[in-house]
């Protein structure tokens, strides 16, 4: 089987276990080998006391396509180390797209850059994230 179509099975079976990346109804737009690209669309749940969505909520979306992009190789492997820039606001009603992209691949640590922009491109949010490998599989037979 073809390593991306295998990656995308994992990150859909990842999607499929995750109630909260359900709740915040993220679609897998695409999935390759060490890469990533999920879409929300922003609700007015997710908004803070400013009418602007709250961080968390952006944060919880890069975490979300770290976990789709690190573990689609079904070695299973958790966030060691994340941070996140904001640049600008979003509200309800706005659509967000994270790339997940591999900056280094290791046998116990790697390494992520995801950008998140707005449905017109405009970049809201830059999240860097270090997982750990555990080296256990994910999902058996896959």
């Amino acid at each position: 089987m073809n390593n991306d179509i295998r990656a995308r099975q994992i990150a859909e079976k990842l999607l499929e276990n995750d109630p909260f990346s359900q709740w915040l109804g993220i679609q897998i737009i695409d999935v390759k080998e060490g890469y990533c690209k999920l879409q929300m669309t922003l609700r007015a749940e997710m908004l803070n006391g400013f009418g602007i969505t709250h961080g968390g909520i952006v944060f919880s979306f890069a975490d979300s396509a770290l976990a789709f992009s690190c573990n689609n190789r079904n070695n299973l492997s958790l966030a060691q180390d994340n941070s996140i820039n904001f640049f600008k606001p979003s509200k309800a009603g706005d659509v967000l797209i994270a790339e997940a992209k591999e900056l280094h691949n290791g046998r116990s640590t790697g390494l992520y850059l995801i950008t998140i922009h707005n449905q017109q491109g405009e970049q809201v949010a830059l999240f860097k994230g270090t997982c750990f490998r555990t080296g256990k599989v994910l999902f058996e037979g896959m």
